[in-house]
């Protein structure tokens, strides 16, 4: 048994600082040496490693197997979920559907940037409330690119727009681990979140098109910006303060969308807005059927029908321990890690040694229900055989497998420093700053996402410790653990893992840096306004 120590060096903010170089070196390695992802994650991995061992004290078979439990999180459940996801979107592109697609976007409007409002931010918080881990940012991003616009552009407007429903993937996941960890009801805390997130989601339309087409194009489209933004900010406000997290995304981003496009059809821009790519760009001008939109449309509207299915409580309980399938979940305890290292006070409530067990959910993963949703397409496809969809699975895996590695080497390093105490040290030395905690409270999510690459994890991680700490000084637990949640959410604009899927998904691998330094001054400032709206609530 290994006792975490938190205070290796005698002094919390020195041992902070040795436990940030990993963290830093790999912003360094990704903005001014421009190293390719996968290498610069790899050397990320080896310094957290060493770190771990020699000046934290962590047992080198622990540290490794940490790592190694990461690398398998890497290929599953999230790597899974990635091909699964991306095979869905190009057996679209390869039966033909995406042309129809596009033409149905393009006949509501040939303006990019209402294309970008309606895919690059409505489609994407809806396939985020679906399904989450990845999925909205890998299919949204390639229908842009489809669509016409640059592929590094396409992935970082979908990874800023993800801003918008990050805190609400996959039914509410986030919200929920968060209050379970904090101890309170998953509706408390959602309407704390509702002091933070909505006026994020208000803004990020207009940000998205500033972006694309400066204030010009915030002139130009602004009657449909500012209905995009109020149905969407407004209705996510609703159900956040009177049903929860579970459909905050999904009825927002339905109702938008849905709206958007019958707006559109009492009102366009004046003028057109193009990318480059596109002014010479050849366009469907062939008119398709209502039936022939809704049959393109319905690998998306098959997926999210499946993982609502894979999502609802009746189902969850068929895998639960003693559940009639719980044979089909397979766990593998960590040799030299599962219960063997012990997190003390006050990062946990006492005493409690970490489990450290890989789940292999064959049936119940959420890239199954992503598999089955394939499977259906192609059932019903009339231009695509078996050997045919194994064809594309196969480039699919070709053109992601660096990807994944990348992922995989991101996740051993955030195992290592939950596992060592690495995150906790930082999250301590941030809890001493007392009455101004509040104002950093944002930054321990925003480092926790852009440790681990979720906001679940972040919650998990730090729930317990931004709880403690808002006793401690006299600050509510419940705005605290909510600045941990939004603030993990501006850290997913820059979380090594969702690079790695986005520039994978635009076919861009290796191309992480450039994509890290478009998007780090968006989740920056994002981060500073929820700093503040915290500071200021807390007063």
């Amino acid at each position: 048994m290994w006792i975490q120590n938190y205070n290796p060096l005698g002094n919390i903010y020195l041992s902070a600082l040795v436990a940030a170089l990993p963290i830093v070196f790999f912003l360094l390695a990704l903005t001014l040496l421009k190293m390719k992802g996968i290498v610069a994650s790899l050397i990320t991995l080896i310094i957290s490693v060493c770190i771990a061992s020699f000046l934290f004290g962590m047992p080198l078979l622990k540290v490794l197997s940490a790592a190694f439990l990461g690398i398998l999180n890497g290929f599953w459940p999230i790597g899974f979920i990635i091909i699964m996801a991306v095979w869905l979107y190009k057996i679209s592109v390869k039966t033909g559907k995406f042309t129809i697609i596009q033409s149905s976007i393009s006949s509501i409007s040939s303006d990019q940037r209402l294309q970008l409002l309606l895919i690059g931010f409505c489609f994407n918080a809806f396939l985020e409330g679906a399904a989450g881990f990845g999925v909205p940012i890998a299919i949204s991003a390639a229908l842009l690119v489809e669509l016409g616009f640059r592929p590094l552009y396409a992935a970082s407007l979908c990874l800023i727009a993800n801003a918008a429903s990050g805190a609400f993937g996959a039914i509410g996941i986030p919200i929920i681990v968060g209050a379970q960890v904090g101890g309170m009801e998953t509706l408390e805390l959602t309407q704390k979140v509702a002091f933070i997130l909505p006026v994020i989601s208000f803004i990020i339309p207009f940000l998205l098109v500033f972006i694309l087409d400066k204030f010009k194009g915030i002139k130009e489209t602004f009657p449909a910006l500012l209905f995009v933004s109020i149905i969407y900010s407004g209705l996510q406000l609703l159900v956040m303060v009177t049903l929860g997290p579970e459909l905050a995304n999904i009825i927002a981003s339905l109702a938008s969308m849905g709206g958007l496009a019958v707006f559109l059809r009492f009102w366009q821009p004046k003028s057109i807005f193009r990318l480059d790519s596109m002014k010479n760009g050849k366009q469907d001008d062939k008119k398709y059927s209502f039936k022939d939109i809704l049959i393109a449309w319905s690998p998306f509207y098959i997926l999210t029908g499946v993982i609502v299915i894979w999502s609802m409580p009746f189902f969850k309980s068929l895998f639960a321990d003693n559940g009639p399938l719980s044979f089909t979940v397979l766990k593998l305890k960590m040799p030299f890690l599962h219960q063997e290292v012990l997190k003390i006070p006050p990062i946990a409530p006492e005493k409690v040694p970490y489990d450290a067990i890989f789940k292999l959910d064959v049936i119940s993963a959420t890239g199954t229900a992503i598999l089955v949703s394939v499977m259906i397409v192609v059932l019903f496809s009339k231009n695509l055989n078996v050997k045919g969809s194994l064809h594309i699975l196969g480039e699919t895996i070709k053109d992601f497998y660096i990807s994944i590695l990348t992922v995989c080497f991101i996740l051993g390093f955030a195992n290592i420093a939950t596992f060592s105490g690495l995150s906790s040290t930082l999250g301590l030395a941030l809890a001493k700053t007392g009455d101004l905690f509040p104002l950093f409270s944002p930054v321990l999510g925003w480092l926790g996402v852009f440790l681990t690459g979720s906001v679940v994890s972040s919650n998990a991680l730090f729930g317990h410790l931004q709880g403690v700490t808002g006793n401690q000084i006299g600050a509510d637990p419940k705005l605290l653990i909510a600045s941990n949640t939004s603030g993990g959410v501006m850290g997913k604009l820059i979380s090594p893992q969702s690079v790695a899927i986005a520039t994978a998904a635009v076919q861009k691998t290796g191309e992480e840096s450039s994509l890290f330094r478009m998007t780090i001054k968006y989740s920056l400032f994002l981060l500073i306004y929820v700093s503040i709206i915290t500071y200021v609530l807390s007063i």
